[in-house]
């Protein structure tokens, strides 16, 4: 029968903490090992890929996953132009043999899906033209929805999912001159457990400053318990050619700290 020794020298308390601290840094060491590794193995994978074949794999992953997936969808739909967006399709066709809008409806129910497989599915116009005549008229169509809450009305979505990047623009600009509030103050009034309400909130962010849409994105998966890496890696490799620069400023500037530093530490 095994017999239990024990030692005669009890450590005190203070080298007890002194060792418990030892074995901590130890394992956050460790932690942050396997976090650094994932995050750069996940972004040198991303990286290999042509824009239109990363987008295509994101998105097929956001149809296969339940927890925040939605703002993916959306955040692929939006902060692309026309042509990004169309590769995207096209790359989703010759990778998973099926249509970009065929998952996103499988994936998705309600408002979720008249929402989702409308932005999509968009090819916007490219111009800097406005109808400023148009701007007022659906200014004023936006508001009334917004009044009344419904939030899923098929002419809001229609005008988010087709419009003109600049042209939805001047409807905001129009609809906060006529009511005295940005839209997205107006939308803050709904019901903040409203999931359907917080992505539309995130669309007309995105549709207007992808940059502050990205912000935010980056506060949250850094502040989370366990960062999340996969919100980071996918910023930092879609946008390094676009506008991580922009995002990065702005990230300074509203939480006062280099973004560098948070993905470098």
């Amino acid at each position: 029968m095994a017999t239990l020794k024990v030692s005669s020298s009890v450590p005190s308390p203070s080298e007890d903490a002194e060792q418990l601290k030892s074995a901590f840094d130890g394992i956050q060491c460790f932690c942050l090992f396997l976090f650094l590794l994932v995050f750069w193995t996940r972004a040198i994978l991303l990286w290999t890929l042509e824009p239109g074949e990363r987008d295509a794999l994101l998105v097929n992953e956001a149809t296969k996953r339940w927890t925040s997936s939605n703002q993916v969808l959306m955040e692929v739909a939006c902060t692309r132009t026309s042509t990004q967006l169309l590769h995207a399709r096209q790359a989703y066709h010759a990778r998973y043999k099926k249509s970009i809008e065929e998952d996103v409806a499988h994936h998705t129910t309600g408002d979720f899906r008249k929402l989702l497989v409308s932005l999509v599915s968009s090819y916007r116009y490219e111009g800097e033209e406005v109808n400023m005549t148009l701007a007022k008229q659906e200014a004023k169509l936006i508001h009334e929805k917004i009044k009344d809450k419904h939030y899923n009305d098929e002419d809001f979505i229609r005008i988010l999912s087709t419009r003109s990047k600049p042209q939805i623009n001047a409807t905001f600009n129009r609809y906060q001159d006529n009511h005295g509030e940005e839209i997205l103050k107006s939308l803050e009034e709904g019901d903040e457990d409203d999931k359907f309400l917080g992505l539309l909130r995130s669309t007309i962010q995105c549709l207007t400053r992808p940059e502050l849409y990205f912000v935010d994105v980056l506060r949250s998966a850094i502040k989370k318990t366990g960062t999340d890496e996969g919100a980071l890696t996918r910023i930092v490799t879609t946008r390094a050619e676009i506008d991580l620069k922009v995002i990065g400023q702005e990230y300074q500037r509203r939480n006062s700290i280099p973004l560098e530093k948070i993905v470098n530490s």
